[in-house]
């Protein structure tokens, strides 16, 4: 047909169908997360509807949701179509959404061209960044998504759930039979509370500070921007001490310290160690280092991914708590809150399309780290060593 004629006939089809907008449907696919206890799922069905209702097409993969109390049932009423295989919803859909990243098992189905949006935090994961450069698919991560003010809307409500979650874990391993010291972070009346010290004043870091206040413990949080440790000051619960952030006064407070959360980030990039090994030997046996971070390669020296089915480790004698999936323990709360954000920018890549959506919202293209065998975000490039290659839009 001649461009001319497609143009007309276009134009007609716009002005007669009643959502013309979405006259061209996108195929979006919600595979089950199989990563370790990984319950949470991509989407809830209330916002399969909302795909829905914007005429695209959702297929899910049979009982992907059933670990956030979402059954089948929901999904089919909610208008998707259940699939019973992984391998059937990455070979059906233009764009995958998820909550972690793509694992070894999924590499070789990530077609090229194929749009993935979920947490691929690709700067601690050489072999992830090597195997979706080779997919040549177009890599959005909800981690690098970022307002003109420095938010990071899609990061927001995990950092919620992981800041409060840090803490409440903490205090769960101080006990004598887990391994810890053997403290109540409470404290009772006539015996001090516990002490925690949180390293990075962010989301992650307000929300631990919040919650271990709350349950009645000592509390300090350490920043490096004086603005942000005002406003904590102002923000936080008396009682809540604030502490400009730098090893030597790190230092000065782990002797006293039960719980340490590391809470620190450096958008898209590796967290830099605040804790090193021989620091250990500062802190009394038995305390717990909490690392939010490790995700991106976590605040302690020592720190290494762990998972909730072993979740903690003993380095000389301090516990070491490093989960890479904290909100996954809450899976109903944590797949609602993660929807209520990623929904909105989840349709506009649907509706327009990622290369319209990107070129028209300068957050949703902060996004993009990898397109087409190319690394378009530079801090991920500059972790590796590899060439950098910014998106012309």
């Amino acid at each position: 047909m001649p461009f001319k004629n497609f143009v007309y006939l276009y134009a007609i089809l716009t002005q007669l169908h009643p959502n013309h907008k979405h006259l061209f449907a996108m195929r979006i696919g919600i595979p089950k997360e199989i990563k370790n206890n990984e319950n949470r799922v991509g989407m809830t069905p209330a916002g399969v509807a909302e795909l829905v209702r914007h005429g695209h097409e959702v297929v899910v993969q049979q009982t992907a949701g059933c670990g956030s109390s979402f059954a089948d049932e929901d999904y089919v009423m909610a208008g998707a179509r259940i699939l019973p295989s992984i391998e059937e919803v990455y070979e059906w859909a233009d764009m995958i959404i998820k909550v972690k990243e793509p694992i070894e098992p999924e590499y070789g189905l990530v077609r090229p061209g194929q749009l993935i949006f979920t947490y691929f935090h690709f700067a601690c994961d050489r072999p992830l960044t090597e195997a979706m450069l080779k997919s040549h698919a177009v890599c959005l991560a909800y981690e690098t998504v970022q307002l003109s003010n420095g938010a990071l809307p899609l990061l927001l409500p995990m950092s919620e759930v992981a800041g409060r979650m840090a803490t409440l874990n903490g205090a769960y391993y101080l006990q004598k039979t887990k391994g810890g010291c053997g403290k109540l972070i409470s404290g009772v009346p006539g015996v001090r509370p516990a002490r925690v010290l949180v390293l990075g004043g962010g989301v992650v870091g307000e929300a631990a500070a919040r919650m271990a206040a709350g349950l009645g413990a000592v509390v300090t949080i350490a920043d490096v921007s004086l603005p942000r440790l005002r406003q904590l000051e102002m923000e936080l619960p008396a009682g809540v001490h604030t502490l400009y952030s730098t090893e030597h006064n790190i230092r000065l407070e782990l002797p006293e310290t039960d719980i340490v959360v590391g809470a620190v980030l450096v958008p898209g990039d590796k967290t830099p160690h605040l804790i090193k090994r021989d620091m250990l030997s500062l802190m009394q046996p038995g305390s717990v280092l909490v690392d939010v971070a490790i995700d991106q390669g976590g605040c302690f020296e020592t720190s290494r991914p762990t998972t909730h089915s072993e979740p903690v480790y003993e380095v000389d004698g301090i516990l070491h708590y490093c989960v890479a999936n904290i909100p996954g323990a809450v899976p109903n709360t944590s797949t609602i809150a993660l929807t209520n954000a990623t929904l909105r920018y989840a349709l506009k890549l649907a509706d327009k399309g990622w290369q319209q959506a990107c070129r028209e919202d300068e957050s949703l293209r902060r996004g993009l780290n990898i397109v087409d065998g190319r690394i378009t975000y530079k801090a991920v490039a500059d972790v590796f060593g590899m060439p950098y290659e910014p998106l012309e839009f």
